[in-house]
């Protein structure tokens, strides 16, 4: 049984021409973010994929139906579902087969934009090596799904709530290439600082581009990730992001929230201790990647190998 699935007019059209595409995650509007500044962020995200040159292509498993690009109407009921599963590749083939409705996370997302052929993902920030690992061995599929999936994915780096330093270490032993733009230094999602420094740097987006066409000829093919540091004037400094991050841990930790229930659940307890001002700086990073992937992605429309 080969998967199927089903595309938005545009990106139909977009596929037949060789347009640049942008795929886009779904677990944002479903897990991210409240209603309706999930749905108004969604579609601010598609909007500057547009405003850049390229097709959005937001990913969504609907009533058992994968949708790569989703209308209006899909977009705004998929922003006021209550109970979508979280979709990663352990769970994807079950809610396609009991018709279930579910968002994508990273590593779902890339295994269905690269069944799309689509070869470049926006995010805001990927899962890791969650804190406490040698005690929950809690690690998430999106480092598995990089080193084997030939997809580009930009984002702000990992999740600040993570362990930082061995999502690194596990990218590396992976063999996933870790690109910074525009510094030196890893960020850390909202904050431009992580104190560690970034394994390469590429600020141009037509390079970015040839190195993730590369890397999908390879012959042991896995993705790129692209860090991309939220814009100065919208950051979380460190300083005073970390003490809400280690509370918010600590909460977790106080009521015995682990697995997937963790991530939007510590989300959800920063967001609430910066009052809202996390919320905002996921907004302009998540556009801040999708201006950038929307480059990347007329760059490799443009190579002379998908002419």
């Amino acid at each position: 049984m080969t998967w199927t699935f089903q595309t938005s007019a545009d990106v139909q059209t977009a596929l037949d021409q060789g347009q640049p595409l942008v795929a886009l995650e779904s677990t944002i509007i479903t897990h991210g973010m409240p209603y309706p500044a999930n749905l108004e962020t969604a579609q601010l995200v598609e909007q500057t994929v547009r405003d850049h040159g390229a097709i959005p292509a937001t990913i969504a498993v609907i009533d058992g139906v994968l949708h790569v690009g989703l209308d209006t109407a899909q977009l705004t009921g998929l922003a006021q579902t209550k109970d979508a599963l979280k979709l990663s590749r352990a769970d994807f083939s079950y809610a396609l087969a009991l018709g279930k409705t579910g968002s994508t996370t990273v590593a779902a997302t890339m295994m269905a934009a690269h069944l799309a052929g689509i070869p470049v993902f926006a995010t805001g920030g990927i899962g890791g090596v969650h804190r406490g690992y040698d005690a929950t061995q809690d690690m998430s599929a999106d480092l598995i799904e990089l080193a084997q999936t030939p997809v580009t994915v930009v984002c702000a780096g990992a999740k600040a709530i993570l362990d930082i330093p061995r999502t690194l270490e596990v990218l590396e032993t992976y063999g996933v290439p870790v690109i910074t733009v525009g510094q030196d230094e890893l960020p850390a999602f909202w904050s431009r600082a992580s104190g560690l420094k970034s394994p390469l740097r590429c600020d141009d987006p037509v390079a970015l581009a040839r190195i993730g066409a590369l890397r999908a000829q390879d012959a042991h093919p896995g993705g790129v990730l692209v860090a991309n540091p939220i814009p100065k004037a919208a950051e979380i400094p460190v300083a005073e992001i970390t003490p809400v991050i280690d509370a918010a841990l600590a909460a977790a930790d106080r009521d015995g929230v682990t697995g997937k229930d963790a991530t939007p659940y510590l989300l959800g307890k920063v967001l609430d201790a910066t009052e809202g001002k996390s919320l905002d700086a996921n907004i302009a990073l998540i556009r801040n990647n999708a201006r950038l992937a929307a480059q990347i992605a007329v760059a490799h429309a443009a190579l002379p190998s998908n002419k």
